[in-house]
């Protein structure tokens, strides 16, 4: 199984890929997704070859069958569906960014405990939580992404592993753990914040030396 590193270039190189695709370029070659991914252009070589891409070293890679071999790795050869629950701000933007879909993924439907934000006929459905279970069985949903307090968000995963959801992207201000056979990430605005403020004042604290 590859590690989470190598993923996350397979999806550099899949940016930069989907990027010479807008311009028509029809090859490429490993330096230049290693410019793009900043690793060697052995590393890229590597990756590929971990999943079974071969390609010529002098010859490169042709751009359409690399993006298809790629998007079946990591699953975007076919549409995949997330549900969201919590649709305060940050679930409502999720809900209306119009650019997953070009990523072959679909948010499907909203679900929250508040009255007022049940909308069975909006372009993306929100649906009382206690639909959930029915809706994701019914559906076959895999994929959740959890936008609620943190207070909430332990009982909300627990609700989502009920029901079969084994993949979850987590919003909540609060370090979530990773159940047995199920794929957790937890993204926390704050602290990928309080991050780039540390290292951007240790970089000018640098400088000024």
């Amino acid at each position: 199984m590859a590690n989470k590193s190598c993923i996350i270039r397979l999806s550099r190189y899949r940016n930069a890929l989907m990027r010479l695709k807008a311009l028509n370029f029809v090859k490429v070659f490993s330096e230049n997704l290693a410019d793009a991914a900043r690793v060697t252009a052995a590393q890229v070589r590597k990756d590929f070859s971990l999943f079974g891409i071969s390609g010529n070293r002098r010859g490169g890679y042709l751009v359409e069958e690399l993006l298809e071999q790629i998007n079946r790795v990591l699953g975007k050869d076919k549409l995949q569906k997330f549900i969201v629950v919590g649709v305060g701000n940050i679930g409502r933007a999720l809900l209306n960014y119009p650019g997953f879909k070009k990523n072959e993924i679909e948010l499907v439907a909203g679900f929250d405990i508040d009255a007022s934000k049940h909308n069975r006929e909006a372009e993306v459905p929100i649906f009382l939580l206690e639909e959930l279970n029915d809706f994701v069985k019914d559906n076959g949903i895999k994929f959740g992404i959890i936008s609620v307090p943190d207070f909430a968000a332990q009982q909300i995963l627990e609700l989502m592993i009920q029901t079969g959801i084994r993949g979850i992207l987590n919003f909540a201000p609060i370090c979530l753990k990773e159940p047995e056979d199920c794929v957790i990430r937890n993204l926390n605005f704050e602290t990928e914040l309080e991050n780039i403020i540390y290292f951007t004042n240790v970089t000018e604290k640098t400088e000024v030396r």
